[in-house]
């Protein structure tokens, strides 16, 4: 009996870490805390894998690594350029065929998050 196939979608949510981000004195002077959430379309894969091997699948502790090696890398203005190169990087991931990330900025209000939300590639 053969497994059939489904939509797989590698999703990696809360992930927080502090970052050089933004246009204000103080954001220029010291990181702050984001938070990123990101899901990559996988497409079609066997219900079953053909073997248990971690290096025949898309590793999450290399995503989750890219995640914050790209979003630490160098101070960055604008929420819409990180996002962007984040987005890019994600893309050129063996497999990815589409990305969807949102990054907020925990503490830039007291009363509220800002977040600033991308998709791209196929879903």
């Amino acid at each position: 009996m053969k497994a059939g196939t489904g939509h797989q979608t590698l999703t990696l949510t809360g992930l927080r870490f502090d970052a050089n981000l933004g246009i204000l004195e103080s954001e220029k002077l010291a990181p702050q805390p984001i938070q990123v959430d990101a899901e990559l379309s996988l497409g079609t894969q066997p219900l079953l894998p053909h073997d248990d091997d971690i290096n025949h699948v898309l590793d999450y502790r290399k995503v989750r690594q890219i995640i914050i090696t790209e979003c630490t890398a160098e101070h960055v203005n604008l929420l819409e350029t990180l996002i962007g190169k984040l987005a890019h990087r994600l893309m050129q991931l063996p497999g990815v065929l589409g990305v969807r990330v949102k990054i907020a900025k925990l503490e830039i209000f007291e009363d509220c998050e800002v977040a600033i939300r991308m998709e791209t590639g196929q879903w």
